[in-house]
């Protein structure tokens, strides 16, 4: 009985001991995550056999990276920059730039916004483009502009070292939006998707309409990109908002200022130049236009079609939620070790036992002069008494 009130201790102090480290560990390791994860190094000391010169110069100003858009930076939400001078053995030099944003989307966006039509596609990191001996790139939420002395046959495979080498975002940060998926593929023109989260950006283009009619207050994203038509060059707009309430609350806004702008008058709020077709599909509001048919027009703009998407296994970024569940799953796991260690010590315990009693009876187990069982002895009683008391002291008297 002691053995076994022994593990029944055992086993509640354990899980009591479980459930105190895990609601303590998981926040502590979480906090200890986050806050190392901003200190992490944006460019390595080496890679592909180039070797970083000196050291590197860090900050965190938008306007260290770009003086003359940092506010579009700031938009896409530029967090810090990283830029270093490497070398190689053969006396060629490289200048890499990197950027870090809050998320992958702050980064495609400002890859878009460097990228220029001229560019050639090149296969490094998420996406990736060149113009001679300059190599634009973005993979997670780092863009990175790299700028050769010379080019090589391997510096293409040389700098996707360089993007394996650069830190990763966690979670949902490194996912891009959802509905830029919904832009047409047929007749697009390479290089000219342009992704914006801010009306400074939004400017910087020739958007069919403006960043008042646009409304960024209201969580608003926006890409654009040109197609080549039958006709002509036409223009596609894609404003996503967050729900299709207020969708179709700023398509009838957009629509009632397409109304009234007059092109004698000089008027920016809406671009008037050739057809000028919209729509509303879901939360997402589409546009063409463009100096081409109305035909061409409303096929480019049938091509847009939001389909809903419900996703049960989605990741979650509540930190109060996930140190709940870790909580939960480190006392179960522990439970389940604490409660299978009791079964194989009973299992054990058992086991030798009955091997004992089998291989050595009476001398290690239930030996006689320990044995402990209390006898009443009742039948030993009522036969001594009754051969005392004779045959006649049973029967009753008359």
């Amino acid at each position: 009985m002691r053995f076994f009130r022994s593990i029944a201790i055992a086993i509640y102090c354990g899980c009591l001991l479980g459930g105190i480290a895990g609601a303590a560990n998981p926040p502590t390791a979480q906090k200890a995550a986050v806050r190392s994860e901003p200190a992490l190094a944006l460019l390595p000391q080496s890679f592909g056999g180039w070797q970083m010169q000196g050291s590197v110069h860090t900050s965190a100003d938008p306007a260290a990276a770009d003086p003359t858009n940092a506010a579009v930076l700031k938009e896409y939400g530029f967090t810090d920059l990283a830029s270093a001078t490497y070398s190689r053995d053969d006396g060629r030099t490289l200048k890499v730039r990197a950027a870090r944003f809050a998320d992958a989307s702050g980064a495609f966006g400002a890859y878009t916004f460097y990228l220029q039509p001229e560019m050639a596609r090149a296969e490094i990191g998420d996406q990736g483009a060149s113009a001679g001996r300059r190599m634009l790139f973005y993979r997670g939420y780092v863009l990175v502009d790299a700028q050769f002395s010379d080019l090589s046959a391997m510096s293409g495979a040389q700098l996707r070292e360089l993007a394996g080498a650069l830190p990763q975002p966690i979670g949902n940060s490194g996912k891009l939006p959802t509905f830029i998926e919904f832009m047409p593929h047929r007749g697009y023109v390479p290089n000219t998707q342009k992704y914006m989260m801010g009306p400074r950006a939004l400017s910087a283009e020739t958007p069919p309409v403006n960043a008042d009619l646009v409304d960024f207050s209201a969580s608003t994203e926006v890409s654009m990109a040109r197609y080549n038509t039958s006709s002509g060059e036409a223009t596609l707009m894609l404003i996503s908002y967050p729900t299709p309430q207020l969708a179709a609350e700023h398509l009838r806004r957009i629509d009632a200022a397409h109304q009234m702008a007059q092109p004698q008058s000089g008027v920016s709020i809406v671009e008037n130049s050739g057809s000028f077709f919209d729509k509303r599909t879901g939360p997402i509001i589409a546009i063409a236009t463009g100096a081409v048919s109305d035909s061409d027009a409303k096929s480019l703009l049938g091509m847009v079609n939001w389909e809903a998407s419900v996703t049960w296994n989605q990741a979650t970024d509540n930190a109060q939620a996930r140190d709940l569940y870790l909580l939960i799953l480190n006392i179960v796991i522990l439970c389940g070790v604490l409660g299978g260690l009791a079964v194989v010590a009973g299992v054990a315990f058992g086991g030798i036992r009955i091997l004992m009693k089998r291989w050595y009876p009476e001398k290690v187990f239930d030996r006689p002069e320990e044995m402990e069982f209390i006898s009443l002895r009742l039948t030993e009683a009522v036969v001594k008494g009754a051969s005392e008391g004779g045959p006649e002291r049973g029967r009753p008297s008359l």
